[in-house]
């Protein structure tokens, strides 16, 4: 969803400072609902989770280690672009924030006009991270359910004496009768497989 758009983006603004919120506010202003929270490390985890904002925007002087540890925890519970304008330009709180699944980290560049196009960026860039990140999750499930598929069938080659397109071909079919797919069928074989050790 790119900024102005219907329904408008709901932007968490956490700054402690009043004059930097007014500026990004003024930035928002018409094309997105700004709500605020102060940068207490506590009340940023809670202010996310119960906002549920589309994109994040702190804005500090300089990000310290709490604030980019909440922020990890943010990424990998709940997350969401999250756009940093710092006025410190700490190479290594930089990558730090990064690290920590900042979207976009600017310095020393605060200005309303540039508001928007860094929300715009940050939001296409987190897609995208996403959509990697959702890749590769998908790929290693892909490939764990292979090998769990493969032990399966190696144990019913075993212990029926048939062929590798026979083990798969009835794995298939319980999987239809069933209504659950082959791995399914495949983590059953190895359950009773593991019960019943060699008296299976």
């Amino acid at each position: 969803m790119e900024i102005g758009e219907s329904p408008p983006l709901i932007v968490l603004l956490i700054d402690s400072d009043a004059e930097r919120a007014r500026i990004v506010e003024a930035g928002l202003r018409g094309a997105a609902i700004t709500k605020l929270a102060s940068s207490d490390s506590g009340n940023i985890l809670s202010s996310i989770s119960e906002l549920q904002p589309d994109v994040i925007i702190m804005d500090c002087e300089s990000p310290d280690r709490d604030t980019i540890e909440n922020l990890r925890i943010v990424a990998r519970e709940n997350p969401k672009p999250i756009v940093m304008f710092v006025e410190d330009g700490d190479g290594s709180l930089a990558k730090e924030a990064v690290r920590a699944g900042v979207s976009a980290y600017i310095v020393d560049g605060l200005t309303s006009s540039r508001i928007q196009p860094v929300i715009e960026v940050a939001i296409e860039r987190f897609k995208m991270f996403d959509g990697l990140q959702r890749e590769l999750e998908k790929s290693k499930e892909d490939l764990e359910a292979r090998k769990t598929i493969e032990r399966a069938k190696g144990i019913l080659m075993d212990k029926r004496g048939i062929s590798e397109s026979e083990a798969f071909s009835s794995m298939r079919k319980l999987a239809m009768q069933e209504s659950i797919t082959i791995k399914q069928v495949a983590d059953k074989i190895l359950s009773v497989a593991s019960l019943l050790g060699d008296n299976f």
